[in-house]
């Protein structure tokens, strides 16, 4: 299992905003230039985020992005998921009766509930010192 390029930068974006004071808005620019992410890639991640619920966008002088919930109602998950990537771990999760079937869906079922398990109040991943 892989997660994609585009996934972890928005994983790390998230973490970056969640790690702002409240009602602080992040630029495009910003973010990008924290996290080492390419700024037109940002562009269009953050886009995708705010255009399933997890982003607030505001234009203008004092515009930026925002959580649009609350830290601890977003999972790195939903975030992963986002961005279109699907846990599996394996071809063979779904075919029942191929080798080791059992031991991939049980791998997999363990990492999608520790990815759901994990906020962006969950100062021990996303937290910075």
């Amino acid at each position: 299992m892989r997660i994609s390029r585009k996934a972890d930068y928005a994983l790390r974006a998230m973490s970056y905003m969640a790690n702002q004071p409240d009602g602080k808005r992040s630029s495009i620019s910003e973010i990008a230039e924290n996290e080492a992410i390419p700024r037109d890639f940002l562009a269009k991640i953050l886009k995708e985020l705010t255009g399933k619920g997890l982003l607030k966008s505001y234009q203008g002088v004092t515009g930026g992005y925002q959580l649009a919930k609350r830290k601890s109602e977003i999972t790195f998950l939903q975030i992963i998921e986002a961005m279109n990537d699907k846990i599996k771990v394996s071809l063979y999760v779904d075919k029942k009766g191929a080798p080791l079937q059992l031991f991939w869906s049980e791998l997999q079922d363990t990492l999608i509930k520790t990815f759901q398990g994990v906020t962006l109040d969950n100062s021990r991943y996303v937290l910075r010192k």
